[in-house]
């Protein structure tokens, strides 16, 4: 098969040719922002699942319907060493970028623009420099407002104004935040804060959120009426009709079919989730000598691809671990077996023959990085779906 025309794409955050599977999410998106443009009271949402499920991919599709609707838009990814101060001022100054050719009061605009530089200067004493932004308003900042130095009373203010902006010109305010199970404590809490005082306003403004799973645990640590104050969406891998889709859809744009056992191996292999698709769909496809794809074409396909993921995928988190993580992971890998389900603590000290407490610090570094967490209390689960299966295959 020509491989120029090869239309599939895995990538991080790369929207695929067919966004297969996410009809609900989407749907119930255009819900979320008919009804606030009518004036009613929705709740902010969070997407959670595992890495390699779209997560980004849905959130930037998410962000594509609030633009289409008028709504003034801005995107974060989050990181945990990074106060979210620099990156949410960067972020609503693009949303409002977006809607103030539409505001008929430019001094009403402009002094929202004041309030926004006011808190984007505003910093704690320990404030890093490489946090520092020097945001381009050609106005000056405001004062006694969103300056107070307190995250959370300064969001709230912020976030208030920018609202107003929207409602001025009839429309609303969306900011995506990526990653955001590494948005830190106070700033967790100031979103919470910022959403609930939002919220019983009426105010058209929301906050998108995707993480990993063990996200709400995050929020409800902050807050404890993070529970009722989002709305909380689980990805997962698609059903073998949307996994078929995936493939056959940007295949018959192209004038390629796939027969019906190569459908049952590539589901096989991909196991639903949708990078997975997308990675073995991409390496079939140049394997593939003619149409229709065969599944003796997907089986010489499979050991490329699995050699891809090992290095790309797989391998890239793995290198980022310390031995004593390693050790703690395939340990964890020996317990959850090939579906990498989640073991206890307990289990894995007994595993490796040590007390719970020495491996607390390996445990914690593991989910800063994202590659472990917390699936309840006493369990620990992977974030990437088969890296149990990689790391039994991978024995140090």
């Amino acid at each position: 098969m020509d491989p120029v025309r090869n239309p599939y794409a895995p990538g991080a955050g790369q929207r695929p040719p067919e966004l297969a599977g996410r009809d609900t999410e989407l749907s119930a998106f255009d819900v979320v922002l008919e009804r606030i443009a009518h004036g009613r009271p929705e709740r902010s949402l969070v997407l959670t699942g595992l890495r390699g499920v779209g997560k980004t991919v849905l959130l930037n599709q998410l962000r594509s319907q609030a633009i289409s609707r008028g709504w003034g838009t801005g995107k974060i990814e989050a990181r945990p060493d990074q106060s979210l101060r620099r990156p949410l001022s960067a972020a609503l100054h693009m949303a409002l970028r977006e809607l103030g050719p539409r505001h008929r009061d430019q001094e009403s605009m402009e002094q929202v623009l004041a309030v926004l530089k006011a808190f984007a200067l505003r910093q704690t004493a320990d404030a890093k420099v490489r946090d520092r932004w020097q945001p381009g308003i050609d106005v000056p900042a405001a004062t006694g407002r969103a300056d107070s130095g307190d995250m959370e009373i300064d969001l709230v203010e912020l976030l208030s104004d920018a609202a107003g902006v929207a409602a001025d010109v009839g429309s609303g305010v969306a900011l995506f935040i990526d990653e955001m199970q590494d948005v830190q404590p106070d700033d967790v809490s100031a979103i919470c804060a910022a959403c609930h005082e939002l919220s019983q306003q009426g105010a058209p403004l929301i906050v998108v959120g995707a993480g990993l799973p063990h996200l709400p645990a995050v929020l409800s640590a902050s807050k404890s009426y993070s529970e009722r104050l989002f709305r909380y969406l689980r990805i997962d891998r698609l059903d073998r009709v949307a996994a078929d889709r995936a493939l056959l859809a940007p295949a018959e744009r192209e004038g390629v079919a796939f027969d019906a056992a190569a459908l049952d191996a590539l589901y096989a292999a991909a196991d639903g989730y949708p990078y997975f698709v997308q990675a073995y769909g991409k390496v079939t496809w140049d394997v593939a000598a003619s149409s229709p794809i065969t599944a003796a074409d997907v089986a010489m396909a499979a050991p490329a691809a699995e050699a891809e993921l090992a290095v790309g995928f797989f391998g890239s988190r793995y290198d980022r671990a310390t031995p004593a993580e390693r050790e703690y992971m395939h340990a964890m890998a020996e317990l959850g077996g090939p579906a990498g389900a989640a073991v206890g603590t307990s289990d894995v000290a007994v595993s490796l023959g040590r007390k719970p407490a020495s491996l607390s610090p390996a445990r914690d570094s593991l989910i800063k990085k994202g590659l472990v967490y917390s699936a309840e209390r006493g369990q620990i689960a992977f974030t990437v779906p088969h890296f149990g299966r990689y790391l039994l295959s991978h024995a140090d």
